[in-house]
């Protein structure tokens, strides 16, 4: 679904002067040198990454592949994978539990089909979890359950983590490098309009 709608942006060139130029920098944290990761899924990479770099005590989101069996999976060919992001943020500043909080308030965890405008199972969303994590998350997903401001379930899955595979280099930092076919993407695909509307931001 997303290079169709790339495609369709670079149809639309003449327009993205129009597009928002804003650009991204995560706010300042003072940060241990100490660190940790996550994996994430919550649809398209692009999105998940620039998400979690805006969150303090995140040293950076490396845009990926995991879930599936395929050695070197790529874009164009990942069988099984799901499009993830990698976390490494420093602990003595933002918790996993704290990670969790934010990755539910910045996904649709209703739909277990996709995420958005971009639907099978690359985009599901997904928590892949060490087995040190995996208390950690299910009680998250457990709260979260509880406080939702909606009334459909939560069904995203916490499975074990699996190898991650970095996606290609032109995935990486995809918000940074063209922002404007980046944000035309984003609001086309209602991501903030859906997160808005469930989680009342």
């Amino acid at each position: 679904m997303k290079y169709i709608a790339l495609t369709f942006t670079a149809l639309l060139a003449a327009c993205s002067s129009a597009q928002s130029t804003e650009t991204y920098a995560p706010e300042t944290a003072k940060l241990s040198g100490q660190k940790d990761t996550a994996i994430f899924a919550g649809g398209c990479f692009w999105c998940v990454e620039s998400d979690f770099e805006k969150l303090p005590g995140v040293y950076e989101a490396i845009s990926g592949y995991s879930g599936g069996d395929m050695q070197n999976p790529t874009y164009r060919n990942h069988g099984q994978h799901v499009e993830v992001a990698k976390i490494i943020f420093d602990p003595t500043v933002v918790t996993y539990d704290e990670l969790l909080d934010y990755y539910w308030r910045h996904i649709d965890p209703t739909d277990a089909t996709g995420q958005f405008c971009d639907k099978g199972n690359a985009y599901i969303p997904v928590i892949y979890a060490r087995p040190d994590q995996k208390a950690i998350a299910e009680a998250s997903k457990a709260e979260i359950e509880k406080t939702k401001p909606f009334s459909d379930p939560i069904v995203v899955p916490v499975l074990p983590a699996k190898t991650f595979w970095d996606a290609e280099d032109y995935h990486q930092d995809y918000y940074k490098k063209n922002p404007r076919r980046y944000n035309f993407y984003r609001k086309g695909c209602g991501r903030d309009a859906r997160i808005k509307q469930l989680w009342n931001k």
